[in-house]
């Protein structure tokens, strides 16, 4: 599990400054170490891309940074984010385990994991004016390892298609073996990232951060020496390397080690940590005089470019002031002639200081989550807030816009929207089964836009939301067979406003189908190898004397049955010979089609007690044609072997 950043040590100087300072005029712009590239002059953006959720196919499978226990969805008392995200302009939502949203929508949360989610952040960022994302990247040698490897194409992509450049930011909380498998991780994998047109460069090398050199707690270990080898090792790959750094690493006090100075002095670039370390414009003013103002000079004598942190400031701890802390960072940086600036963070909903769409109101959170939205100092602003925010203060960054104290983002893009969509007509059923209802309706319009519908299921007591889109259409799955089911339809805009409900349409679901059938008995197979005459057909042949057999010694191997189409697949039974002695294979389940993962990887025993048998629960959101079992040992020969692959419905 990643480590918050929020435990390294803070300072207490952050409050000291106890009145506020007064605001001195412009200085003249000091001097950059290096022109104008991919990073310097640019706004750069903390992406941790670090969600995830069960059924979203990523490796983890787990509620990944969102819960406690991975395996539990978050819910009150048991919930690793402290504000809720904003999910209208996603396609696909995982429910949660807290109650509705106060507009009576389900509580659902975004997967990194889904490439449309990072392709909508990005679209967020080319949107308003962050030129640039740097992807965390904690240990890739653990568990997290396959899931963040995967989150680097899903980044390459996202930033390809919206023009914005990112590159790779090393985190090494608690890599303690960090020394050596930094490089193996570079060379092995993430150097090839460099290829693509939006890997960022600066002086025309390919852009590397490395963060916690010279922290002073146990999770960042790392003597001097072992700091300069692995920095001057990446500037010997040809690489622009920045240092993500401690707050006070120009004086080693506080939150730096002593002693580390020439370790600072060897990046090209000083990124200095801000997180937790100022709550209001006295702390952000003091830290202008006393830290940016000295660290800039230093940094200039030696040709060492700088870029500090700009944070929205602490959500769940009211430290936000409806923007005017963010603005006033901006407006010292760029007084102060700092050329660039890393906003801390664009998706850390742990910390509360994201600034990806937010919950700007009690109807956009759960209501029992306890959590503060947007407008909980009694503002209002949308949802978007912080993401213009960024776009007005980079502008004046870069001299777009008039140097000025007084932040003039306003809360509403064009102003409070209070008219309600109209209400969708036609609500028709287009499709059952025996545990699905297909929903279709015709658009409603609104004075702005229709942001989505939400589709709620009528009952004796009222109506339940059970989902949301943004197409005119939707499927209600895990319904009861021969069951009788009303369904309404209602349109919502971005600011909140709901229509009234459409015409109710009432459906009964088909009885359920025979849940004893072996629907991939007699039907094509395929497979990676077999040996001599143990070919696939006959894991389908109903004969559990005959089998399939891979070939030997040769992982990974495979074995998949095509049912015909799109199934409600529930469990898979697997049988070898019944004379056989006792073996354990490790297998997982997949979609032969897609790749997806249905079952992870497990080790399952076979022996004549069970009857050789073992049997695998399938996901009951699994709908798969073909289904694919993949072996990577056998301890009883070495080889995949299977005398009978059964599915069923039930």
């Amino acid at each position: 599990m990643g480590v918050s950043r929020r435990s390294v040590i803070t300072t207490a100087l952050a409050g000291t400054a106890a009145t506020a300072l007064p605001i001195a005029a412009a200085t003249q712009p000091a001097e950059a170490a290096s022109p104008p590239g991919d990073v310097v002059g640019k706004v750069t953006v903390g992406y941790q891309g670090w969600f995830a959720a069960p059924g979203d196919g990523a490796p983890i499978n787990g509620w990944w940074h969102y819960s406690p226990n991975w395996s539990q969805p978050p819910a009150p008392g048991a919930c690793s984010i402290t504000c809720w995200p904003d999910m209208r302009d996603f396609t696909r939502g995982y429910r949660s385990n807290f109650a509705n949203l106060g507009n009576g929508q389900p509580a659902n949360l975004f997967s990194s994991y889904d490439q449309q989610t990072v392709d909508t952040h990005f679209r967020w960022m080319q949107q308003n004016g962050c030129d640039v994302a740097a992807l965390q990247r904690f240990n890739p040698f653990g568990g997290e390892g396959p899931t963040r490897d995967a989150m680097a194409a899903k980044v390459r992509s996202a930033a390809e298609a919206t023009g914005r450049k990112f590159y790779i930011m090393y985190d090494v909380t608690w890599w303690l073996t960090m020394q050596s498998e930094i490089k193996t991780d570079w060379t092995t994998k993430m150097s090839a990232y460099t290829a693509s047109s939006a890997y960022a460069r600066q002086n025309g090398k390919p852009v590397v951060c490395i963060w916690g050199f010279g922290f002073n707690d146990d999770g960042r270990p790392f003597t001097p020496a072992q700091c300069l080898d692995v920095i001057n090792w990446f500037k010997g790959q040809g690489c622009y390397v920045i240092g993500g750094v401690p707050t006070h690493w120009r004086l080693g006090t506080d939150d730096s080690r002593a002693g580390f100075i020439d370790v600072y002095h060897a990046f090209n670039m000083i990124s200095p940590w801000m997180v937790g370390r100022i709550s209001d414009n006295n702390g952000a003013d003091w830290f202008y005089t006393n830290r940016v103002l000295p660290d800039l000079a230093d940094l200039n004598a030696r040709g060492i470019d700088y870029q500090p942190c700009v944070i929205p400031g602490d959500l769940a701890a009211g430290h936000r002031r409806h923007g005017e802390l963010m603005w006033r960072q901006f407006y010292n940086h760029t007084r102060a002639g700092v050329p660039s600036v890393y906003i801390s963070m664009f998706d850390e909903f742990n910390e509360g200081n994201q600034i990806a769409k937010t919950a700007e109101s009690a109807a956009w959170q759960p209501t029992n989550s306890g959590m503060r939205a947007l407008d909980e100092d009694g503002t209002p602003c949308s949802s978007d807030y912080y993401l213009r925010l960024t776009n007005d203060g980079g502008r004046m960054l870069k001299g777009q816009v008039a140097l000025t104290a007084t932040r003039f983002t306003v809360p509403f893009p064009t102003g409070p929207d209070q008219t309600a969509p109209s209400v969708p007509g036609n609500l028709r059923v287009t499709g059952s089964t025996d545990t699905t209802v297909a929903l279709a309706w015709n658009a409603s319009t609104d004075n702005v836009g229709v942001a989505g519908y939400r589709v709620s299921r009528v009952n004796g007591s009222g109506s339940t939301a059970i989902g949301t889109t943004g197409t005119l259409a939707f499927t209600a799955t895990g319904l009861t067979a021969s069951t009788s089911y009303t369904f309404t339809v209602a349109a919502y805009d971005a600011a909140g406003n709901t229509s009234g409900a459409s015409n109710a349409v009432t459906v009964t679901t088909a009885p359920p189908p025979n849940t004893n059938t072996n629907l991939a008995q007699g039907r094509p197979t395929s497979e990676s190898s077999h040996t001599q005459v143990y070919g696939s057909g006959n894991a389908v042949d109903g004969n559990t004397g005959t089998y399939w057999e891979s070939a030997n010694n040769a992982w990974p191997q495979w074995l998949q049955v095509d049912l015909g189409a799109a199934t409600a697949a529930r469990r898979v039974v697997l049988t070898l010979p019944s004379n056989w002695g006792t073996r354990n294979q490790t297998l997982s389940v997949t979609d032969g089609a897609t790749g997806t993962t249905i079952v992870g990887s497990a080790t399952y025993t076979f022996n004549q007690s069970t009857g050789n048998t073992v049997t695998i629960t399938l996901p009951n959101t699994t709908s798969v044609r073909y289904l694919r079992l993949n072996f990577t040992a056998n301890t009883g020969w070495p080889a995949g072997q299977i005398s009978e692959f059964r599915v069923y419905t039930g």
